[in-house]
C-alpha cells in the first residue's frame, strides 16, 4: 500500500534525526491506518499501550508537520499528549495501564448512553504486566462494553499453517449471526431427554477444539472474550475486515490479536536482534548507524562490569529485570551466569515480593529497573521487602531528569519515596568508584533493603576525596574545604560534580564553601551535624524532589540539633516537568551551576550567614 510505504520512509527519516521510538511505530503501520479507517477517532477514542506506538496514529491525526520537533522542548511529545490533540485520549507512557483507562471510559460511555467503541492496542509485552489482567478480569465479567482490544504480537512469530480457513472461522466467530446460532443450538440441543446435555458438551467441545487446531485461542476465550486472530498485521485488507466485524459485534468485547514485525521496512531494525531498533538517537537513516562519533561510559556501563565481578566472588547473587535486560545493563551477567538472571516481564511489583521470596530462599537479589518504574512497586518495598527485612538491593537506573521521554520517566521520586520506608538504606555514588563500593557493601546487607542510584547520563570522571568523616554507611567524604569556607555544600549523587562547580563559582565571589558527599544518604549520617556546625550556611544539591527530599530531611535533622546554620535546599520543583534536553530542563527549573550560583549569592548578600534559619530555595515554576 502506497500510504503506508510513504509513512515508514517518513518515519525513518524523521526519527532518525530526532531520535525515539523507532521499532514499535515501524510495526504498526498498517495497523494504525486499519484502526482509523474503521473507527471513528476522535469520537471512538484510541488508547495506545504503551504509547511509544503512536507516531503513526500522530501522523493520520494531522500532526505530520511537527514531527521535526519530535521530543524536543515545545515539540511533539514521544507519547500520546492530550494537550496536543483530541485525538490523545491519554498520556500512556508506562506499560500496562491502557485497559484499564479503557474499561472505566467504556462503562462511561455505556451509563451516559453514548454509542461509542473503546479501542486499546494492547503491544511490546504489555501483557505480561499484572494490572492487564486485572483489567481483563473485570471487562469479561461486565460482558456488555463497546470494546476491541488489539493485540499487537511482535515478540513472536506463528507458522503459516494458520491461514485462509483460520481466518474464516475467526471472522464467522464475530458475526452476530454466529451467536444467535450457537444460542438456539443450546436451547434446542439441550431440551432432548437424557441426551441433550451430554450431547450438547460433546458438540460445544468439539467446536473448541477445531477452533483450537485451526486459529490458536491462547486464554483469551477462557476468561470469556470474544478473540479473533491471529491476522497478519501487515495485511490493510485483513485487518480492516477483522476490525470492522469487531466493531459490529454486538455480543461485548473483542480480543484483535495481529501478529507485526518491530522494526518492518528497515533493514538495519530488522537486522538488529537485540530491540529491533525499540529506541535510537540519532541514526544515519540508511545504515542505522548512529551518527555520534564517541561512544562514553555510562552509569549503566559501570554497573553492568561490577555485576559481573559481583557474581563471581558470590554464588548466592542473583539479578531480576523488568523486560529489560540489556537497557539496565544485566546482558553481562546473563551471559556469564544464565541460571542466575530472571526476567518476569513488565511485572516490577512481582520483581520485587519474587526477590523477596529469593532473599528468604538464601539469595542476594538484584532487581534493577528504571527509577521511575520503582514508582509501580512502592507497596511491594514497603510491605514484603522492608516489612519482612529481607535484603534484597534495587538498583535504580536513569534517576533524576531523564529529559526527552517527559514527565513520566522523569526519575524525581524515588528518595522521597523510599525515605519514608522503615530500616531502608540509599546510595548516590558520585562516580565509578564510588557506585562499585556501594555495590559491594549492599550486596553484603541481609536484613534491610538496600538501593543505589545513579543518572542516565554520561559516567563522570573520578572525583577523589581530601578526606572523610565517620565510616561505614556514615562517612563523609571532603572533596573541597578552603580555609575560613563558612558554606557547606551536600553535593548528592549525580550532583556532586554540580556542587564543585557551584562551589568554584562562589569562590570566584569571594565566598569559600566546603563540598561534602555523603554516598548513603539514607539514612543521613550524623556526621553531617558536626560538619555543620562549623560553618554558617549549609546548601544541599539533588535531583529529586524538594519536598520530601535529602535536603529537607537534612533540614530537619539539623534543627533538632539546634545547629544555627541556615539551610537552603536544591532540588526539582514538585510538577511534572514538560519534556526537553535534559540540559534546557535543568536550565527551565534552575538546577545548573550558574544559575544555583547566582540565587546563592543574592540570599547571600541580602540575608547574611548564621542566622538560625532554614528555607528552602523555591525554583522558577516550582510551588510555594
Amino acid at each position: 500500500m502506497q500510504l503506508a510505504d510513504e509513512i515508514r520512509r517518513f518515519l525513518i527519516t524523521k526519527v532518525s534525526r530526532t531520535g525515539g521510538h523507532l521499532g514499535p511505530n515501524l510495526g504498526v503501520v498498517e495497523l494504525t491506518i486499519a484502526i482509523h479507517k474503521v473507527f471513528d477517532s476522535p469520537r471512538d477514542p484510541i488508547i495506545f499501550d504503551t504509547g511509544h506506538q503512536s507516531y503513526v496514529h500522530k501522523i493520520l491525526t494531522g500532526r505530520a508537520g511537527r514531527f521535526d520537533t519530535l521530543r524536543q522542548k515545545g515539540g511533539l511529545s514521544g507519547y500520546p499528549e492530550p494537550d496536543e490533540s483530541e485525538h490523545d485520549w491519554v498520556r500512556n507512557s508506562h506499560a500496562s495501564s491502557a485497559l484499564s483507562w479503557a474499561e472505566g471510559m467504556a462503562k462511561g460511555f455505556r451509563l451516559k448512553g453514548e454509542d461509542r467503541t473503546v479501542v486499546v492496542v494492547v503491544g511490546d509485552g504489555s501483557l505480561t504486566g499484572g494490572m492487564a489482567w486485572e483489567a481483563l478480569n473485570n471487562i469479561a465479567d461486565a460482558g456488555d462494553l463497546r470494546l476491541v482490544i488489539i493485540v499487537n504480537d511482535n515478540g513472536r512469530s506463528y507458522t503459516p499453517t494458520v491461514g485462509g480457513l483460520a481466518n474464516h472461522l475467526a471472522g464467522l466467530r464475530t458475526d452476530h449471526r454466529y451467536e444467535k446460532t450457537l444460542s438456539l443450538i443450546k436451547r434446542t440441543v439441550t431440551r432432548i431427554p437424557v441426551i441433550g446435555r451430554p450431547v450438547y458438551d460433546l458438540m460445544h467441545g468439539f467446536k473448541t477444539g477445531v477452533k483450537d487446531v485451526l486459529a490458536p485461542q491462547t486464554m483469551f476465550s477462557d476468561i470469556g472474550i470474544k478473540y479473533t486472530g491471529p491476522i497478519d498485521g501487515h495485511d490493510i485488507t485483513a485487518l480492516t475486515n477483522h476490525l470492522e466485524q469487531a466493531r459490529q459485534f454486538e455480543g461485548g468485547p473483542v480480543i484483535v490479536h495481529c501478529v507485526t514485525r518491530k522494526g518492518r521496512g528497515f533493514q538495519a531494525a530488522e537486522e538488529h536482534e537485540e530491540d529491533r531498533f525499540h529506541a535510537v538517537g540519532k541514526i544515519n537513516e540508511f545504515t542505522g548507524e548512529p551518527l555520534s562519533a564517541s561512544v562514553q561510559a555510562t552509569w549503566t556501563d559501570a554497573f553492568a562490569e561490577a555485576m559481573v565481578q559481583l557474581g563471581q566472588r558470590h554464588p548466592d547473587l542473583v539479578a531480576i529485570t523488568a523486560a529489560m535486560l540489556n537497557p539496565v545493563g544485566l546482558g553481562r551477567f546473563a551471559a556469564a551466569f544464565p541460571d542466575r538472571i530472571f526476567d518476569v516481564g513488565i511485572a516490577e511489583q512481582h520483581a520485587i515480593v519474587s526477590a523477596a521470596g529469593l532473599a528468604r530462599a538464601g539469595m542476594h537479589p538484584v532487581v534493577a529497573v528504571y527509577a521511575t518504574f520503582l514508582n509501580r512497586a512502592f507497596d511491594q518495598v514497603l510491605m514484603d521487602a522492608a516489612l519482612h527485612k529481607t535484603g534484597i538491593t534495587l538498583v535504580l537506573d536513569r534517576a533524576g531528569v531523564t529529559g526527552t521521554d517527559g514527565p513520566s520517566h522523569n526519575g524525581m521520586w524515588d528518595m522521597t519515596l523510599l525515605g519514608i520506608v522503615p530500616d531502608l538504606q540509599l546510595a548516590a555514588p558520585r562516580d565509578q568508584a564510588r557506585l562499585v563500593a556501594a555495590l559491594e557493601r549492599a550486596v553484603e546487607v541481609d536484613d534491610a533493603v538496600t538501593v543505589v542510584r545513579y543518572s542516565k547520563e554520561r559516567l563522570p570522571d573520578e572525583m577523589p576525596e581530601l578526606a572523610h568523616v565517620g565510616e561505614g554507611i556514615s562517612r563523609v567524604d571532603i572533596l573541597r574545604r578552603p580555609p575560613g569556607a563558612k558554606v557547606l555544600i551536600v553535593g548528592i549523587g549525580q550532583f556532586v560534580g554540580p556542587a564543585l562547580d557551584l562551589a568554584d563559582r562562589l569562590g570566584a565571589q569571594g565566598v569559600a564553601a566546603t563540598v561534602v558527599d555523603p554516598l548513603w544518604v539514607l539514612p543521613l549520617s550524623q556526621e553531617l551535624v558536626g560538619l555543620a556546625r562549623e560553618h554558617d550556611a549549609v546548601i544541599t544539591l539533588e535531583d529529586n524532589l524538594v519536598e520530601g527530599g535529602i535536603g529537607q530531611r537534612l533540614g530537619a535533622m539539623l534543627a533538632r540539633a539546634s545547629v544555627p546554620a541556615t539551610v537552603r535546599n536544591f532540588g526539582i520543583p514538585q510538577e511534572f516537568l514538560a519534556h526537553g534536553a535534559r540540559e534546557e530542563v535543568l536550565e527551565q527549573i534552575g538546577l545548573t551551576s550558574a544559575s544555583m550560583a547566582m540565587s546563592v549569592l543574592g540570599d547571600l548578600l541580602t540575608e547574611g550567614l548564621g542566622d538560625g534559619r532554614s528555607e528552602e530555595i523555591r525554583l522558577p515554576g516550582a510551588r510555594a
